[in-house]
C-alpha cells in the first residue's frame, strides 16, 4: 500500500490548532491566513482519511484518530525543530528581551534558560520580571520579545500548562477565622484577584481588602506578619506558609492558563524562535 507523506507545516497546523483552540487563533501562531490552516487539516485528513477534529459545543475537539496523531506530531516536530537547530544556532548574536512573573521564574524559566545559553552564547537576554498584567500590553507594543504570562483570553499566545491558584496564610496567626477576613491583593486588574473575589462572593465569604502590593515578595510579607490571607500560585508558596482549604472555610480556586506570547516584531528571529520553541517543548503539557 502506498502511504501519502505527512507534511510538516500539516503537522504544525494541526498542532497548533489543539493548541491554540481554534482556527483563527492557530493561523496566528504559524503566520498563515485562516483558510491556509483549514486546507492543510484538510490536507492532512485526507492523507491519513480520517477525520481528526469536530467542533464541540465550546471549541474544538480531537477525535480518537486526533489524539493518537498529536502525540506522533509533537514528536516529530520536536526532532525536525532539534535537526534545523543543530545547524543554525551557534552563530547567533543579538538581544532578547524576555518577560516572566516572579512566581514563575524560578520554577518554570531557570531549566529552560540553562537550555538556552550554552547554544547561544552570543545573545544577550534582558530578563524583566513583572506581572503579567504589564507584560501582555509590552508584548503587544513589541517592547519585549518574549513573556511567560497568564494569559486573559484563549488568543494570548500557546497555553504550555494550567498552575493552580491556592489560598495562602500563616498558621501562626489563623487569620482566616476573622470575619470579614482580610486578605491581600495585587493590583485591580490582577486575574488572581478577579479570582479570589469571584470566589468569595459564590460562597458568601465576607473579606475586607487591608493590603496592596504588585510584587510576590509583598503579599508574602502580608502574610507572613499576619495581616492578611492571600492568593499564590501554588508554585510560589514558600513552605513555611500553610495552604488553606475546606477545613478553614475558602473553596477552589480556578487555576490560571499559563502561556507563551511573542511579540509581532519578534518574528523574524531566530534566537527568540528557539527560546519560544524550546518554551514549548519543555513546559507544555499536552491536554490529550
Amino acid at each position: 500500500m502506498n502511504y501519502q507523506d505527512l507534511q510538516i507545516d500539516w503537522l504544525k497546523s494541526f498542532v497548533a490548532i489543539v493548541d491554540a483552540g481554534s482556527l483563527s487563533n492557530a493561523s496566528i501562531i504559524v503566520h498563515r491566513s485562516q483558510s491556509a490552516v483549514s486546507m492543510q487539516l484538510k490536507k492532512l485528513e485526507s492523507a491519513l482519511d480520517c477525520t481528526l477534529l469536530v467542533r464541540g459545543s465550546r471549541q474544538i475537539e480531537l477525535t480518537v484518530q486526533g489524539q493518537t496523531l498529536l502525540g506522533y506530531a509533537r514528536r516529530i516536530l520536536d526532532l525536525h525543530y532539534e535537526a534545523q537547530t543543530a545547524f543554525h544556532t551557534e552563530d547567533m548574536q543579538g538581544q532578547l528581551k524576555l518577560g516572566v512573573p516572579d512566581d514563575y521564574a524560578a520554577k518554570y524559566l531557570t531549566p529552560v534558560l540553562k537550555n538556552f545559553a550554552p547554544r547561544f552564547a552570543g545573545v544577550e537576554i534582558e530578563l524583566i520580571c513583572e506581572q503579567s498584567t504589564s507584560l501582555i500590553p509590552r508584548i503587544e507594543n513589541n517592547d519585549l520579545d518574549l513573556a511567560l504570562v497568564s494569559r486573559d483570553s484563549v488568543s494570548r499566545g500557546v497555553l504550555l500548562f494550567h498552575e493552580p491558584l491556592v489560598w495562602v496564610g500563616s498558621s501562626q496567626f489563623e487569620i482566616w477565622r476573622r470575619d470579614p477576613m482580610p486578605i491581600a491583593v495585587y493590583e485591580s486588574s490582577s486575574l488572581a484577584n478577579k479570582i479570589a473575589i469571584n470566589t468569595l462572593a459564590l460562597q458568601g465569604r465576607r473579606y475586607k481588602v487591608v493590603y496592596h502590593s504588585s510584587s510576590l515578595a509583598g503579599q508574602i510579607a502580608a502574610v507572613e506578619s499576619g495581616l492578611a490571607v492571600a492568593v499564590f500560585t501554588q508554585c510560589s508558596v514558600p513552605q513555611h506558609l500553610e495552604i488553606l482549604g475546606k477545613e478553614q472555610g475558602l473553596g477552589p480556586l480556578e487555576p490560571m492558563q499559563v502561556a507563551v506570547y511573542r511579540s509581532k516584531q519578534s518574528q523574524q528571529s531566530k534566537a527568540v524562535s528557539y527560546l519560544h520553541d524550546l518554551l514549548i517543548k519543555t513546559l507544555r503539557i499536552s491536554p490529550v
